[in-house]
């Protein structure tokens, strides 16, 4: 018998390779790299989209019920598509949102955050050779997921207009070419990713950019995976219009919610998809085969804060109404701190988020010529290292071939608390002043 750790176990090890061919070129991830920085050298963090805030009163109320008042039976498993009195709820409240009678059993489904739900539709909808089209800027695992299912992302992006009169750019100035989107639809196409509102621009989609993409999607016999986590939180009077809602559109869309943005918890993983049988049958099977259930203690605290809302639903004192309010003053907070140095905001309808020009401090991080690094990565991490101040460069919401298309942009996050945003503030002013005083 070989001792452990001789030559014979050196000749044991496997030769090769044990990597699965779709985890190739996807091993790396910009978040893992950016969450790491942001902990160990900024002061302020207005990288990663998590509020800092406390998730309301009545959410961590019902959380505590559930563990203290609630039947023992809530900390064993539930339903492995959805703890009932969860989707029942879900089902009410979405009734009133699309105008159509839903089977809370069959049209719902709970995931493990947003992020499993867009996992299992591309799983189950996505085939080898099969293409999806994805609306650049896009948050960065619709492409790593789609490339896990054997797919080909196909990019078409939201192209800026400039502003008139000297005006602040607005989300809604980014826009799609009609005839450039629907050249990027062909017999290969399975289906589109919508994200309204958009990640990272905070672009809420008008109702005539979503009747186009609806009209090529029926049209080219198109499915539709609609992210719309940040649904409740729109600003300035903006109105979020539910793709599934439009004509021809239901049988064919999966729409995607988040609990963790709808109630400020994000840490606590529970999303949902809604849509017709025919389509969630199969996000049930890759949800069965996989995750096969979610928290239950969670579903039921989420669920209790969905009858609340269901209750108060379109009144002042509805959270839904509230949550909205405060972040556009944060927005506004925010895009005061950036403007009054030099750094032109680009105004988010919606979101936790706003992208930003940063060419007023470019003087402080000189280009590199021939850098395989995209010049926002640069900064940012420049900025994170040496002014404390953490965001997100706009490169990570880019395919590879148009990293380098808006080098003087990044993301920030304004779902802070007011204290926070103030130091952000203190940040850019002194930063400011030292540029002015060199």
């Amino acid at each position: 018998m070989q001792p452990c750790g001789n030559s014979g176990g050196e000749q044991a090890k496997m030769s090769r390779p044990v990597q699965a061919r779709r985890l190739e070129g996807i091993d790396k991830n910009i978040w893992v790299e950016f969450v790491k920085l942001a902990a160990t050298y900024s002061k302020v963090n207005l990288g990663q989209g998590f509020p800092d805030f406390p998730a309301p009163d009545f959410l961590q109320e019902a959380l505590k019920r559930a563990l203290s008042e609630g039947s023992h039976m809530l900390h064993q498993y539930t339903r492995a598509f959805g703890h009932p009195p969860l989707v029942k709820v879900l089902a009410q409240i979405f009734e009133k949102l699309l105008g159509r009678e839903l089977d809370p059993m069959t049209n719902v489904m709970v995931t493990v955050g947003a992020y499993q739900a867009l996992f299992c539709c591309f799983q189950a909808f996505v085939d080898e050779g099969d293409e999806v089209v994805v609306i650049e800027p896009f948050f960065d695992c619709y492409e790593s997921m789609v490339k896990m299912a054997g797919g080909t992302s196909v990019f078409v992006p939201l192209r800026p207009k400039a502003p008139k009169d000297g005006k602040l750019m607005s989300s809604a100035d980014w826009q799609l070419d009609p005839a450039e989107l629907a050249s990027k639809f062909s017999e290969r196409t399975k289906a589109i990713v919508l994200n309204s509102p958009n990640n990272p621009l905070g672009k809420v989609f008008s109702r005539g950019e979503l009747e186009l993409i609806a009209e090529l999607c029926v049209k080219h016999d198109v499915l539709c995976i609609s992210d719309e986590v940040y649904e409740w939180l729109v600003y300035d009077g903006k109105e979020h219009i539910r793709i599934a809602s439009l004509p021809g559109m239901w049988d064919r869309t999966v729409t995607i919610g988040s609990a963790g943005k709808t109630f400020s918890a994000t840490g606590w993983k529970v999303g949902w998809t809604v849509g017709p049988d025919r389509l969630l049958q199969h996000v049930r099977t890759v949800h069965q085969n996989s995750v096969y259930h979610c928290a239950t203690i969670a579903q039921e605290a989420v669920a209790q804060g969905f009858q609340r809302e269901l209750t108060l639903y379109g009144k002042p004192e509805s959270y839904f109404v509230q949550l909205p309010r405060t972040l556009q003053q944060k927005r506004d907070l925010l895009i005061q701190s950036l403007v009054a140095v030099g750094i032109k905001p680009i105004v988010p309808e919606g979101t936790y988020f706003l992208v930003a020009d940063i060419s007023e401090f470019k003087s402080d991080v000189p280009e590199v010529p021939n850098s395989d690094e995209p010049y926002d990565c640069r900064f940012t991490k420049w900025m994170m290292k040496n002014k404390g101040l953490a965001a997100i460069p706009l490169s990570t919401f880019y395919s590879e071939a148009h990293k380098n298309n808006y080098p003087n942009f990044i993301r920030f996050c304004f779902a802070k608390e007011e204290a926070t945003l103030k130091a952000a503030n203190d940040i850019l002013q002194k930063w400011k002043k030292e540029k002015t005083s060199s």
